[in-house]
């Protein structure tokens, strides 16, 4: 049978199975009225096997499939005496019995690997603990209008109190008569908690039989979702309280923790001063502190300012908010190590990818050749990750410096340095800036005359730039070369992949590349969802287009903008692909899910490794409380 032969049959058996399923499941539920213990004992059998067959997928019993049997049996005998039994002390006595009894099963078939060394301090706490917090459960149930015994609740908080305390926080390395202990008490508790509750009636079982229907829709999606997202997860944060090889694991705390915030391969602030002494420092308080002058004197001068005297353009703007990237980029170069490159990728990529996003949405919006300009802007997004990695590090190849530049970025750049060192190219290119700084000036005498100060303020800052480029090839000039000690101009191409620090934002362009498309489309639906009637009514009262867009539209899709960002911040943070492809994490290129991958599985230790993972989902987890929040106060609202 061919591969196609043998998804077809994968297909029918899963989609049959599937239908199997569902239909029996349909079935047991409707015996719970005139056939309940028979219910209760196929959901007894069910739920035992259950539970040993995750313990026999982990390989933690022995003989696995004679004891997901015998579990079977036994449980299905506790569900046929909570079935057919009335008096409260029967039925405690049978789910007791009966949880001891699996309790002696799981004990004596353990692994020895698996065998805990009891603490009696860890298990007391645990247990009184997990009780506790099965009476906050009841508590709140309570409040909430639910008229239910405490008893149940009580015991199984203690019943997962324990499992954590006498178990799971538990040293390896105990013996066979300690697992059977724990696993008999853990299994009495469970009894008792399924012992204690209330005796089914006839209404209750009629409630069971029709309130059981939406579970049973729902259930698979939500057994999906336990086996593939949550019991992962529980996983994943009990191994982060774990050292050594997978078979080899002991509790060690909090200590992965530790040692996450003091390796300073992963977070190093040992050089934090330098932030106040860098270049970058400089110039970005020089940015914003023209940007901020900027925008008083356009408040002062009759623009539309914020009530205080400043006055908001897209020149102060721009301004404003390069200072402020630069002053990121500052700190991140300056503060090393895998979380320090995680927080770069979210400044940089936010930043750039909501920027350009917005300016080309703006741009292009109802402009000739609209569509074509965002099909090809949008067209990254239709490329993997990896496959454009493979393109970008293609275009940042570094060849030897005797050697013809292959990739894209080099080429241009040893081009530019063979242009400065020859003088009539240098002259001829200065002549070029120098009408551009003309043109600008006439820009700016233009907008002076007729009272538009924004664009005056957006002329001469443009000009800056190609008063430098004219300052370079004038003089120490510019581009990719080098002059050796006999003179010779060489050529010096850059290492975009292998320099430090400036490599992980070469690296941070590829993510900024793919998600400029992204926000680009979703900024560009929300310009045209914009009423009309606002931007007309603006004009009217005499903005301009520069007014109307930062005064009427901007707040109207700040909804959209948010979205975008905690969309963009989720995305970095789990960012994987670009890192491992272009340098595996070297060169000081690190970031936490390459981190994650190497601790794990490169150097098998396990528990570091899922240590970094929760520090990733922890990192997650207040934007996605942001996004649920937006989106039940949209749908409210």
């Amino acid at each position: 049978m061919g591969r196609l032969g043998v998804t077809i049959v994968g297909i029918v058996a899963a989609v049959g199975l599937s239908a199997l399923v569902f239909i029996g499941i349909n079935k047991l539920f409707d015996l719970t009225e005139k056939w309940y213990a028979v219910f209760t004992t196929v959901v007894g059998a069910l739920l035992a096997a259950g539970v040993f067959g995750v313990l026999w997928g982990n390989r933690m019993i022995v003989t696995p499939v004679a004891v997901t049997l015998i579990a079977a049996v036994l449980g299905g005998a506790i569900g046929f005496g909570m079935g057919v039994m009335a008096r409260p002390m029967l039925r405690l006595a049978v789910g007791i019995g009966g949880g001891a009894a699996l309790g002696v099963l799981l004990g004596v078939m353990a692994r020895s690997s698996t065998w805990p060394s009891i603490d009696p301090v860890a298990a007391v706490v645990g247990l009184v603990i997990g009780a506790g917090v099965g009476a906050l459960v009841w508590f709140l149930a309570r409040i909430g209008g639910r008229r239910a015994p405490v008893a149940p609740k009580l015991l199984s908080g203690a019943a997962v109190g324990w499992l954590f305390g006498a178990w799971l926080a538990a040293g390896s390395g105990g013996t066979q008569a300690e697992t059977v202990i724990v696993s008999v008490v853990l299994g009495g508790l469970i009894g008792a908690s399924i012992g204690v509750r209330p005796v089914s009636t006839t209404l209750t079982r009629a409630q069971t039989a029709s309130g059981s229907r939406k579970y049973i829709f729902i259930g698979p999606a939500l057994l999906f979702v336990v086996a593939t997202l949550v019991i992962p997860l529980v996983r994943t944060i009990w191994l982060g309280f774990q050292t050594g090889a997978p078979r080899e694991l002991r509790w060690t705390g909090l200590t992965n923790y530790s040692d996450i915030f003091t390796d300073p391969t992963i977070i190093d602030t040992s050089n934090w001063t330098a932030i106040f002494g860098s270049r970058l420092t400089w110039i970005a308080a020089v940015l914003i502190l023209i940007g901020l002058g900027i925008g008083l004197w356009l408040g002062r001068s009759g623009g539309t300012g914020l009530g205080t005297g400043f006055a908001t353009s897209a020149g102060t703007l721009t301004l404003l908010a390069g200072g402020v990237m630069l002053l990121g980029f500052s700190v991140f170069v300056s503060i090393r190590g895998t979380i320090a490159n995680n927080l770069w990728w979210i400044w940089a990529v936010i930043i750039f990818s909501v920027a350009l996003g917005l300016a080309v949405a703006v741009l292009a919006d109802r402009s000739r050749g609209e569509n074509i300009a965002k099909a090809m802007i949008f067209l990254p997004m239709a490329i993997s990750f990896v496959g454009a990695s493979i393109i970008w590090r293609l275009m940042y190849v570094a060849r030897p410096p005797r050697n013809p530049q292959t990739g894209v970025f080099n080429a241009i750049w040893v081009q530019i340095g063979v242009l400065s060192n020859s003088d009539t190219a240098s002259v001829l290119l200065s002549m070029m800036f120098f009408l551009a700084i003309l043109a600008l000036l006439y820009l700016a005498w233009r907008a002076w005359n007729a009272g538009t100060y924004s664009i005056v303020a957006g002329s001469l800052a443009l000009m800056v730039p190609f008063i430098w480029l004219i300052y370079r090839f004038l003089g120490p000039g510019l581009g990719g070369f080098t002059t050796s000690a006999a003179g010779d101009v060489v050529a010096d191409p850059v290492l975009f992949i292998q320099e430090a620090p400036w490599n992980n934002f070469w690296m941070m362009v590829v993510l900024i590349w793919i998600q400029t498309g992204f926000a680009m489309v979703i900024f560009s639906a929300a310009i045209k969802a914009v009423p009309e009637e606002l931007i007309e009514a603006a004009r009217i009262d005499g903005a301009t287009e520069s007014q109307a867009f930062w005064r009427v539209t901007i707040p109207q899709i700040l909804p959209t903008i948010g979205v975008v960002v905690t969309t963009l911040i989720v995305t970095v943070l789990k960012v994987f692909d670009i890192p491992k492809v272009m340098t595996n994490g070297n060169f000081d290129t690190q970031v936490l899910a390459n981190e994650m991958w190497e601790r794990a599985f490169t150097q098998l230790n396990f528990g570091l490794g899922s240590a970094v993972a929760v520090v990733l989902f922890v990192a997650v987890l207040p934007v996605m409380y942001i996004n649920i929040r937006r989106m039940q106060r949209e749908r409210l609202g």
